[in-house]
């Protein structure tokens, strides 16, 4: 051997070696950690690692991540479902906690090939106004509750690209009902009412524009408004708007069902970056629901755009808002598990501002001044943008220009603010890099249990292979049941995740088939009646001029029709209806070389319509595998020429 070659470097790349000693994560394997530690003993003459060395280190990973609360044996379930915000990619993901393991994407913003999801006729049903569009940016998925606590209802996200807010069926884990929020642009944060239950859902027109917004007006800047909607859970309609003063970003509501806050930069109104960061201060603005509702049904709204939707008036001096000054730009909205406090995160300043709930009555009735609200502002480091809680009193925020979680105690700060010396910060724990939003396992609802904490990072650097210039961001997990955290999992993943929430999989009860009348499928059943057609038992082809519709039923592993015939730029939509009745046999429609797929799940009946303009013999087949004569499961379209 080469005296200058390292025998380490004589390792298998495939194999891995875990990272003997490293407390925080029993579970990482990272050989670029046992090379450095490698070089170090060559130098120093020690024995290079052999085969029995190796056998001893994976003993030793066996029996830490046996020990391990991450770790989620084979066969096992996670304890937590995560549902992630798909940001660019305009989904959402299921992801199993705490194995981190990704167990489905729900398409709902984006077209996905997989699913048919914006290609089939009933999700551009859904999509309704916006079935044109093909691409979102979602941020911010959460659970609709009943008392402060997830029922497994719904899952809401918005599109802060194309100003929608969607919802997604717990049920059936599919996207049910989506929205174009009218007068504003660019839907950021978004949450639910948390008690008695989800009535509402709240989230913020970010951008200001002029609200008649025709083009009379753009260069008058004063006739530009943010809004804050208020969204039916169950109509999914807007049922108010209201303007303030400055630029909305997150949002929160509280565990009264009376008021909801937002962060509020760019008080300036400024429509450059030195503009929108030149006062030392901006804002959070308070909404009195109660007061709200009492104005609407007053009548004291006005309507704008040639649209019906309500807007009231939220602006500095209105009854229906109280606006607190925070330091500049803030941008994470969160409140606490105990109902208490409201807590804005500063992003610009160190401090995070954390607001008592119980004195919002006397500030809305003018008893104390807007900063009497607020009971604590601790200083926790650099660039603090979002803040999760545990059921022991502690929160956690992220810091962006630090790359830390600093863990802080509530009450503590609070004594800190009066005057008293007290540490609030309980320890500050490294994350890689950049992190954003996090989330604690159940932290948004009354049932925080303290177990797990999500970083979601915008960087991830060294942390994985590298794959080319665009790089994976990096989740990661972390373990917050002791005194310490302790990272535990790192996660590669794409198209910045911006946000998450966890939920016990007890809240949970997902369907294992589909039933047969389940409303996203029954506008096509109701086109089939008024065809003649049962799609349960028929397989027929029926021809209204240029249109031809064609249902057929599907049994593994065969179509109910092996062949149909239609002319040259007929307007084909083919109906298929999947009669197996057992969990995992899922069919598919492909029609080759005409950009046409979609899933068909069990008991469930799927429709797509295209343009059949290519003469000649055109393939169809099942491309979800559920058979093993699955290859086999096809048919032929005969096209005849024009």
């Amino acid at each position: 051997m080469d005296k200058n070659e390292n025998p380490v470097d004589q390792i298998d790349d495939n194999v891995e070696i875990p990272v003997v000693g490293k407390k925080e994560s029993t579970l990482e394997v990272s050989r670029r950690g046992f090379l450095g530690a490698g070089a170090v003993a060559t130098a120093a003459g020690a024995v290079p690692m052999t085969a029995a060395m190796f056998a001893a280190s994976a003993k030793a990973q066996a029996a830490d991540a046996g020990n391990n609360k991450a770790f989620v044996h084979p066969g096992e379930l996670d304890e937590y479902y995560g549902f992630w915000s798909g940001g660019h990619s305009g989904e959402v993901r299921i992801m199993g906690l705490p194995s981190m393991r990704e167990l489905m994407r729900i398409p709902v913003f984006n077209t996905d090939s997989a699913t048919g999801w914006g290609l089939t006729d009933e999700s551009k049903r859904i999509k309704g106004d916006s079935a044109h569009l093909h691409a979102g940016d979602s941020h911010h998925p959460h659970m609709s509750m009943t008392d402060g606590r997830y029922n497994g209802k719904y899952v809401f996200i918005n599109d802060k690209a194309n100003s929608r807010v969607a919802r997604i069926r717990c049920d059936v884990m599919k996207t049910d009902k989506m929205l174009t929020v009218p007068n504003v642009q660019a839907i950021h944060g978004l949450r639910v009412q948390k008690v008695p239950y989800t009535k509402y859902v709240i989230c913020n027109g970010e951008f200001e524009i002029p609200l008649v917004n025709d083009g009379s007006t753009m260069e008058d800047v004063s006739t530009y408004r943010s809004l804050f909607n208020v969204i039916d859970a169950e109509t999914m309609e807007v049922t108010f708007q209201v303007m303030v003063d400055g630029n909305l970003d997150n949002t929160d509501a509280d565990y009264d069902g009376r008021f909801f806050a937002s962060t509020c930069y760019n008080s300036e109104m400024g429509m450059t970056l030195g503009e929108m960061v030149s006062a030392e201060r901006d804002h959070v603005v308070v909404f009195d629901l109660h007061a709200c509702e009492k104005a609407l049904k007053a009548g004291k709204f006005k309507t704008y755009n040639g649209n019906k939707v309500p807007v009231l008036d939220g602006t500095k001096g209105s009854q229906l808002t109280r606006y607190i000054p925070v330091p500049k730009s803030p941008h994470g909205m969160n409140t606490s598990p105990n109902g208490e406090y409201f807590v804005a995160n500063g992003k610009l300043s160190p401090t995070v501002s954390v607001i008592s709930i119980k004195k919002l009555p006397d500030l809305f009735a003018d008893k104390i001044k807007p900063r009497d609200a607020i009971v604590a502002e601790p200083e926790l480091g650099l660039g603090p943008l979002h803040t999760a809680f545990d059921n022991k009193g502690n929160a956690y925020t992220t810091l962006f220009l630090d790359s830390q979680i600093a863990k802080w105690n509530v009450e503590e700060a609070i004594q800190a603010y009066q005057g008293k010396k007290v540490n609030y910060i309980r320890q500050k724990l490294d994350v890689h890099y950049q992190p954003g939003h996090n989330h604690t396992s159940a932290g948004e609802t009354r049932d925080a249990d303290g177990k797990w904490l999500i970083s979601l990072c915008k960087f991830s650097k060294d942390r994985f292979l590298p794959v080319g210039p665009l790089r994976p961001e990096n989740d990661q997990l972390i373990d917050i049941s002791g005194d310490e955290m302790k990272l535990v999992h790192d996660g590669p993943t794409y198209a910045e995740p911006h946000d998450c929430m966890i939920v016990h999989r007890s809240k949970l009860k997902p369907k294992k088939l589909w039933t047969r009348d389940d409303p996203i499928f029954a506008d096509t059943i109701a086109m089939a009646k008024k065809d003649g057609v049962n799609v349960e038992t028929d397989n027929k082809v029926i021809r209204d001029g240029n249109k031809v519709r064609v249902y057929m039923t599907s049994v593994a592993p065969m179509f109910g029709l092996s062949e149909f015939k239609v002319k040259q730029g007929n307007e084909v939509t083919i109906v298929v209806t999947n009669l197996d009745n057992i969990e995992d046999v899922t069919h598919g429609f492909c029609m080759t070389n005409h950009g046409v797929q979609m899933e068909v799940g069990p008991q469930a009946t799927s429709s797509i319509t295209f343009t059949a303009n290519q003469p000649g013999v055109q393939w169809f087949y099942c491309n979800w595998f559920c058979h093993a004569l699955h290859m086999e499961m096809r048919g032929r379209m005969f096209v005849e020429p024009k």
